[in-house]
């Protein structure tokens, strides 16, 4: 958790593929702790081919019931659907925008969000940008995509910094 923290939770991306990753894991998460999700990250690179969206929108109904039989990852039905569901949709939204990030970015005009909370309990869960991020995925068909799920993609992606003002990678990230 503290390697995931200090190197990558936060850390401003432009990059798809990773986008899609954490799309899929922060959907995979709900209802779970993120740590049970990190403990799998390895076997949900593996089953959906290391979060390429393009050959996860491509799988048939026979290999996602094979994925359901993966102790790697959690072995829900809706979200491992979900996750060519979103996939699909994930490419709609490249085809549209030039890429997913460029959509996300978008929506803040290309800047961080920065925050500057005392303490983690100074976070919120969702807010009025997620809540508008998550109606407009989901009318674009995906799935899994909450507020809170959206937030968190946010969060993770350093779209928005939610780093606490004592935490070094804040002043790290304040020199971006």
């Amino acid at each position: 958790m503290r390697s995931y923290h200090d190197n990558e939770w936060g850390i401003p991306s432009h990059d798809d593929r990773y986008l899609f990753e954490m799309l899929t894991l922060e959907g995979a998460q709900a209802g779970l702790s993120w740590a049970t999700i990190l403990n799998r990250r390895d076997g949900y690179r593996g089953a959906f081919a290391n979060f390429d969206p393009a050959k996860v929108a491509a799988f048939t109904d026979h290999r996602l019931e094979q994925l359901l039989r993966d102790p790697g990852i959690i072995r829900n039905r809706l979200k491992v659907y979900g996750t060519r569901t979103n996939a699909r949709a994930f490419k709609r939204v490249q085809a549209e925008s030039g890429s997913f990030a460029t959509y996300l970015w978008n929506w803040v005009d290309g800047k961080r969000v920065v925050h500057h909370p005392r303490s983690l309990a100074d976070l919120p869960a969702t807010t009025e940008l997620s809540d508008r991020i998550s109606k407009d995925l989901k009318r674009r068909s995906f799935t899994f995509v909450g507020p809170t799920i959206i937030y968190s993609l946010l969060q993770a992606a350093g779209i928005v910094d939610d780093h606490v003002i004592s935490c070094p990678v804040k002043r790290r990230l304040a020199a971006l």
